[in-house]
């Protein structure tokens, strides 16, 4: 079976006869340490309490389990899981790419642009792209470059510092607005 193929085990927990474990030091529903004893007392506990046996350290000298009713407790991990998902932004990186004999019009234009993506909360990799014989002429642009983020400057702010990279002089700024 190729790996794209195989089921995803979304659960990783050790739960009642999954733990394998001879002896396991237990803790009550409650938080107290009914101490530790081995792998079919525990079930026994847990059963008679109406409750699961769930390790929650299995790498521990004894492992530790819990009693808990495990089904709640899955519930109420898959709800914080989707909290912190909902709470979670992901922040794209856009590119702009410019010349070093840009004219001023179309560098106000794509500053324009950066700045809807700035307002998107995006970053914005902006790189001056030289070609042929500009390579030696690296000052010119990196005054387009310097005219670019003032342009920009109040919208956002300088992540990464201009870099030459080949024939790509690339900076990154990143949005002042929050999303």
């Amino acid at each position: 079976m190729s790996p794209q193929q195989r089921p995803e085990k979304t659960n990783t927990d050790l739960v009642n006869e999954q733990i394998r474990f001879p002896s396991v030091l237990v803790i009550g529903p409650n938080g107290e340490q009914l101490g530790i004893m081995s792998r079919s007392d525990a079930l026994y506990k847990a059963h008679n309490m109406n409750l699961d046996l769930l390790c929650v350290a299995p790498n521990n000298q004894p492992p530790v389990c819990k009693l808990l009713n495990y089904g709640k407790y899955r519930f109420e991990a898959q709800k914080r899981q989707k909290l912190n998902k909902k709470k979670q932004t992901v922040v794209n990186t856009k590119e702009v790419r410019l010349t070093p004999q840009i004219g001023i019009h179309d560098l106000e234009t794509k500053a324009n642009q950066a700045i809807k993506f700035f307002q998107n909360g995006d970053k914005v990799k902006v790189s001056v792209r030289f070609r042929g014989r500009q390579l030696s002429h690296v000052e010119v642009g990196e005054e387009v470059l310097n005219k670019f983020v003032e342009l920009v400057n109040e919208y956002a702010v300088m992540e990464k510092k201009p870099v030459l990279d080949g024939k790509f002089l690339s900076a990154v700024l990143a949005s002042k607005v929050k999303k």
